[in-house]
């Protein structure tokens, strides 16, 4: 009874007026007068951090058909929104007993200071005997990323994992609570061509207004960053069925090893990995993107392999950066970062179930201040503040 009431509760708040708005922090900082279009510095908050970490809660997998802690092992990689004056997190949990390293399923925390969170006590999002399942089990869902239409409707983007394919998939929410699954977001598209596509981090283009991230339409279409080898970019006109952006007929990309593997090899590479940085083995989208009057800013994250990258960070390092793009023509870069914003410095970050990891998934505007917040060594949560 007490995990009703606590649910019902949540639902009355979710299902009030809109968030009451805030005022749009605009002072810049030594840091960003280099790159002024940036959103920099980012303090992380170690007096908190970090703000979640794996829980005792159980609940009755409907598949499974019988009770799993879900969040047993590991919660990291959160999305998050604003609504009514509360901080809502999305997180993925892992349990211990799935194949692979756990099941992946997602929770809802929330915060009316951005630091100290409430759970619920069982997941809002997980694999289920549905038409997804076949996406989702046993690996589960994985690292969500949310926007919300004009009309209030919440997107999520998510990884769904079968145990040998993780395709980028969507669902859609009136209350952050009941969620309506969508399919693979690039199964309707170009005759299914790419519904078995290995896809990662859909970072959709959005305005930051109000506490709100609300996706919007750039030339006629709404627009996807995603990928975790390169960044790529896909269109939309209804924010559930996506057209990834191709390359020109005739062209290729031949000389990436990964990227052949993956068959991705005819898909316009956005932002690249580079040889000698921090970003030098995989680039993979962060929060959604951000429109604003200089372009689009998309903070992601990269990950480092010192004999062809940053020979400063330790090997497989995780670190976060930004880069801003056209927002007339969004698959062109304006300006890009040299090196990363945020490493792993604290035990939480560098020690874990992955080690040497900051991965940053969720960003919103609360309280007059910005709130990053990102998995640490997939295992559990921080967050860093910019003012």
């Amino acid at each position: 009874m007490k995990k009703l009431v606590t649910a019902l509760a949540l639902l009355a708040v979710l299902a009030s007026c809109k968030s009451k708005p805030s005022e749009t922090h605009t002072s810049k900082d030594s840091i960003a007068a280099v790159k002024d279009w940036a959103l920099l510095p980012f303090e992380k908050i170690d007096s908190v951090n970090p703000v979640l970490t794996a829980g005792s809660n159980s609940f009755t997998c409907p598949i499974l058909k019988k009770q799993v802690a879900w969040e047993s092992k590991d919660v990291f990689n959160p999305a998050v929104v604003v609504r009514n004056d509360t901080v809502f997190m999305l997180y993925r949990a892992e349990d211990t007993i799935g194949k692979y390293a756990g099941t992946s399923r997602i929770g809802l925390a929330w915060s009316t200071d951005a630091v100290h969170f409430t759970r619920l006590p069982a997941p809002v999002f997980y694999p289920d005997n549905d038409a997804c399942k076949k996406y989702e089990w046993e690996g589960g869902c994985e690292d969500p990323r949310i926007v919300q239409d004009s009309a209030g409707t919440y997107y999520m983007t998510y990884t769904a994992y079968d145990g040998k394919i993780a395709r980028l998939l969507v669902a859609s929410s009136k209350n952050l609570l009941q969620w309506q699954k969508h399919g693979p977001v690039f199964a309707k598209t170009m005759n299914g061509k790419y519904k078995d596509l290995w896809g990662k981090s859909g970072s959709i283009v959005s305005e930051y207004k109000n506490g709100n991230i609300t996706a919007v339409k750039i030339n006629g279409k709404y627009w996807m960053y995603w990928g975790d080898t390169y960044i790529f970019a896909a269109t939309s006109d209804d924010l559930i069925n996506w057209q990834p952006v191709e390359l020109p007929a005739g062209q290729s990309i031949a000389d990436d090893s990964m990227v052949v593997a993956l068959n991705l090899q005819q898909l316009q590479p956005v932002i690249k990995t580079r040889r000698g940085k921090f970003d030098s083995n995989i680039v993979e989208s962060g929060p959604p993107a951000m429109l604003t009057g200089k372009g689009i800013l998309l903070l992601y994250n990269a990950r480092n392999v010192p004999a062809i990258g940053d020979t400063s960070l330790v090997e497989g390092t995780y670190a976060p950066s930004q880069v801003l793009l056209d927002k007339a023509n969004p698959t062109a870069i304006i300006d890009r970062m040299d090196t990363y914003f945020m490493k792993p410095e604290k035990p939480y970050e560098t020690t874990g179930q992955v080690n040497q990891v900051c991965f940053i998934e969720g960003l919103v505007e609360f309280k007059n201040a910005w709130w990053l917040y990102y998995g640490t060594a997939d295992s559990k949560i921080a967050v860093a503040v910019h003012k």
